[in-house]
Order: structure tokens, then sequence, then C-alpha cells
């Protein structure tokens, strides 16, 4: 299930965020604990002590919604930080058998890679890249497949040096990944991602214990690219319809500008060639 030993990592991750003074307490003498103490979380949702600690040690299995709605009032989350919440506590009356698939990029898809003329991957819901095409691989060496976005960015210094604000798409990043695996985290490859960048990287122990959860959105993104210089791009994320979690990301800058121009220099640096796509196969689990 989506694990009440979650639930409880959840709630107790994000207490330790929430300072009294955020929530109208006085704050009186030293305290010891980081944040709000489990009992001022408890009066402050309407709930006993009692029962919210047995919701941190996951020893309640069925939290009710309004309880959560009110524990996701006190602890200041956001809509999809809620959602999130209120997931992690759902139910399941069986265990559902785990079977690996094939990720496949669709040909349309691959076709739109090949023609659309803007830097253009599809990734999947764990970051990992399955098809790129020639222009943004332009953009970044790293959209290329077999790679995954959440280790390039930590563990590339080349990567980093590509994004002037790094620290900030860091933590973003790693939120849109807890968001997209949802309470899949002992799912085979998040175990092995996560594994992995803790061993290598405080900055992402420290974010991942923070249990931020994030929708990645359209934005602007800038860059500073080692050929043309800075860019400021936009960046927008399509799901690819009857797909596992597939989505298709697009760069592409405003018409007229400098960035434009830029992008266009890429373009005409770039070898033309078919996209790259995966050759091999790509297990992933449905939890």
């Amino acid at each position: 299930m989506g694990g009440n030993g979650q639930l409880g990592d959840y709630l107790r991750a994000r207490r330790e965020l929430v300072r009294p003074e955020d929530v109208g307490l006085p704050v009186v003498g030293q305290r010891r604990v980081s944040g709000l103490r489990r009992e001022e979380v408890a009066m402050l949702a309407g709930i006993s002590s009692d029962y919210y600690l047995r919701l941190e040690q996951g020893r309640d299995h069925n939290p009710s919604v309004q309880v959560l709605e009110s524990l996701g009032r006190v602890l200041q989350l956001d809509e999809t930080a809620t959602s999130y919440l209120i997931g992690l506590a759902a139910p399941q009356t069986r265990k559902r058998t785990r079977r690996h698939r094939r990720e496949t990029v669709p040909e349309g898809i691959r076709q739109l890679l090949a023609t659309i003329g803007m830097p253009a991957f599809v990734e999947s819901r764990h970051f990992d890249v399955l098809a790129a095409n020639d222009l943004a691989r332009a953009v970044s060496p790293n959209l290329r497949v077999g790679q995954n976005r959440l280790k390039a960015l930590f563990l590339d210094p080349g990567e980093q040096a590509l994004c002037p604000n790094h620290e900030l798409a860091m933590s973003h990043l790693v939120a849109g990944f807890r968001q997209s695996v949802g309470p899949d985290v002992d799912d085979p490859r998040v175990v092995q991602i996560v594994g992995e960048l803790s061993l290598a990287s405080e900055q992402f122990r420290r974010l991942w214990a923070r249990h931020d959860v994030q929708v990645r959105v359209g934005t602007q993104t800038p860059m500073y690219h080692p050929q043309v210089g800075e860019l400021m791009l936009y960046k927008d994320r399509l799901a690819v319809d009857a797909s596992e979690g597939l989505v298709l990301v697009i760069y592409h800058a405003a018409p007229g500008t400098d960035s434009a121009d830029k992008l266009a220099l890429l373009a005409s640096l770039a070898a033309p060639s078919a996209p790259e796509l995966s050759a091999r196969a790509v297990d992933v689990t449905d939890g």
C-alpha cells in the first residue's frame, strides 16, 4: 500500500518545517524540536495528541479525508501537497501484482521529434530520457537516451553550469520527482535513483528529506550555453496520450528575441539525424 510508514515520514518532515510563529503560536523558552511539536499540530488540527502520534508512527490505518485536510492546513500544504498526503493514506484492499513493461515512445511522437524544429525530448515518470532530437542534445549533452534528469543536474557540473539558478532548479526537480512517482517509492527504479543520489550528493539528501511535492508546469528557463551564451527559453511539458507517465518536453524561444536567434544558430550547428530513441527495454513497475 501507499504505506502508513510513508504517511508518518511525510507528516514528520513537514511538521519540522513549520515554525510556531507561522501558525500564530507564541514562542516561549527554548524549544528542543525544529518546527512544531506533535501536540501543537494535534491541537491546531482539532485531534487528540495520541491520535496524531499514531498517525506519525504508522499505527492508524484509516485517517479520514477531513482529518488529513485539517493537517494539511496546519502544515501549510498547498493543494498539490495535500492531495499527495491524502494519496499516501489511501487504503488498498489488496496488494497489486507488479507488472514489468517496456516503456515505448509512440511512433507519432518520434515523428514529431524529427520535424518539430525545436529542442524536444521524451522523459519517463522517473525522469529518464527515452527519446531526444538533435537540437535537444545541442542544448544539453545530457538530453540523450539513457540519461536521467535528476542525476544529470546533481552529479554533472556541466549541467549545473547550463543553469544559472541550478540550486533552485534542484529543489523543484526533486519535488517534481516525488510528485511524479507518488507513493511508489519502493519502485525498483526509484530506489536505484534515490539510493545513488543519496550516496553521491548531500544536497539531494537534504532536499529529499524535506518531502516537498510540486507539479511541474511550463515555465521560462534561463540558461547559459557554452556556444551561444545566455538564453531565455520556455519549457513546456505535454503528457503523452495513452502512456504510463511519459511526458514530451519542448524548449522554445519567444519569436523575434535574441534567444530565438541563438536557438536558430544552435539548430544550424546541430548535425541532422533521426531522433535518438531508446533501443533497450526499460522496465517500469506498475504499483
